[in-house]
């Protein structure tokens, strides 16, 4: 938190010019900035920030059966809508976030980024009315620029309104409302399809759907202007301050990037992997293995969407209770191994295997992102999850196009295999992560009362300077 957001705090004159200014409706607990009831109100149109986003992401997942009938694709040009996703992303989301830190802001960094998000499903879903697997594909890519940037974006302005109070739980309240976009999806989806299906027929049907879902990625839109004014807002109040040139993230920064920050985004790669592109292809897992219908396979593949977005508030609260960071993340990686071993060498009823697993992919999730705000300055922290981002967007692309592959020819349990092997390698690296901070003095791996004990020391120490 910067001198001039603690000021109107610590000093009486500035906090009586800040009431003068601040009466009427702009001085009410849902309109002042200090308050805590219009931090939250924020934090809500923060999560919709995302939504439309993750709500399309996963469109070709809810669709799956449809868009290889429709559009008479193999296993692998299916994935490939994935793998154009995240392409883009392997080299723009460290643009984004350095965009962020030192051109845009975050304010119009989030605006730039919903327009690409909302014009990428616009151009999928007319690739879909075309019949244009091509238009498609370049849909999903224009799609890609923005999504993952968008949520650099949104993590940066959750650690610019929420870093020192809650911020373990606003990451998890943020991947919560994410997860409830992805799971509306997968359970709406389908229906909307049958609907549509009345009056449309093939291919037709499919992209009025996808136009149907884009309604979402204006919504998002929406919520990034008026979020853009409320930050703004929120700057001239508080008098926060601007970044100087001095303090400004330049490119050759990233090379003192400490190594803790690295093994986490390997943490984040190997495990991510081993999540989004399973539930890419899950669908027709569950309906050859398991015999289920579509319906029933839709519901199942949708089970770790939907428990993480009731319990990733929760886990949040409570790593923000007891701190732990490094301890949660090895949890949760080991409980999703053990989830997809469950699925690959036994038919017990994988709601079991589903339900663990978006538990576990809570917790992790939870306690990894916020992970990054104590390794890195303040200044730097676009671009550090801009290239946590973009390493995850190379293993993502790459991994879609070759469990595509590995379907069409070896099969389900080859690659369960595989995703098996990606866990093992986000599981070292957890261990590495862990004996490296301790090295360091365990400042990632504190609990909560260590971390408010270490606070409080530091602003100690600041107080004669102000």
């Amino acid at each position: 938190m910067t001198q001039t957001e603690k000021s109107p705090l610590l000093k009486e004159k500035d906090a009586s010019e800040v009431e003068e200014e601040l009466r009427g409706c702009g001085g009410s607990l849902a309109c002042n900035p200090h308050r805590f009831l219009h931090r939250y109100l924020i934090l809500i149109i923060m999560c919709f920030l995302s939504f439309g986003s993750y709500f399309c992401y996963d469109n070709p997942a809810a669709l799956q059966d449809n868009m290889i009938r429709d559009l008479n694709l193999s296993e692998s040009q299916f994935m490939a809508f994935y793998s154009w996703y995240s392409w883009p992303n392997v080299i723009l989301c460290f643009f984004g976030g350095f965009l962020i830190d030192r051109m845009l802001g975050v304010r119009l960094g989030a605006i730039v980024f919903s327009f690409f998000v909302t014009a990428g499903q616009v151009i999928f879903a007319l690739g879909g009315v075309l019949n244009a697997y091509w238009l498609m594909c370049l849909g999903r890519f224009v799609f890609g620029i923005g999504g993952e940037s968008l949520a650099v974006a949104q993590n940066t302005y959750a650690v610019k309104w929420f870093q020192g109070r809650e911020l373990n739980m606003v990451f998890g309240l943020q991947l919560s409302f994410s997860r409830v976009g992805s799971t509306v999806n997968m359970n709406v989806m389908q229906p909307v399809y049958t609907y549509v299906s009345q009056t449309f027929h093939g291919y037709k049907c499919l992209g009025v759907v996808l136009f149907v879902g884009g309604i979402t990625c204006i919504l998002s839109l929406i919520c990034a202007f008026v979020l853009g004014y409320f930050d703004k807002r929120a700057d001239r109040i508080l008098k926060r301050a601007t970044v100087s040139s001095e303090d400004a993230i330049k490119f050759r920064d990233v090379k003192d990037f400490p190594l803790t920050f690295w093994l986490l985004s390997i943490i984040c790669v190997a495990y991510y992997v081993a999540v989004f592109p399973f539930i890419g292809l899950g669908l027709v897992f569950f309906e050859m293995k398991f015999g289920f219908s579509p319906a029933l396979a839709n519901n199942v593949n949708s089970l770790v969407y939907i428990i993480s977005a009731v319990a990733s508030p929760f886990f949040g609260f409570v790593i923000d209770k007891t701190g732990k960071n490094i301890f949660w993340v090895i949890l949760g990686t080991l409980v999703t191994l053990g989830c997809h071993a469950l699925l690959a060498f036994t038919f017990i009823n994988p709601y079991v295997a589903m339900s663990i697993m978006g538990l576990a992919y809570s917790v992790l999730a939870s306690a990894l992102w916020p992970v990054a705000s104590l390794m890195v300055p303040n200044h730097q922290l676009g671009t550090a999850y801009g290239i946590m981002q973009a390493i995850q967007n190379l293993g993502l692309a790459v991994i879609a196009l070759v469990a595509g592959i590995i379907v069409d020819s070896r099969g389900y349990l080859i690659l369960e295999v595989f995703f098996l092997a990606w866990l093992c390698l986000a599981l070292i690296a957890a261990v590495l992560l862990y004996l490296a901070d301790a090295a360091r003095g365990g400042k990632l791996n504190r609990s909560a009362k260590e971390r408010k004990r270490d606070k409080e020391l530091e602003d100690e120490k600041k107080k004669p300077l102000e």
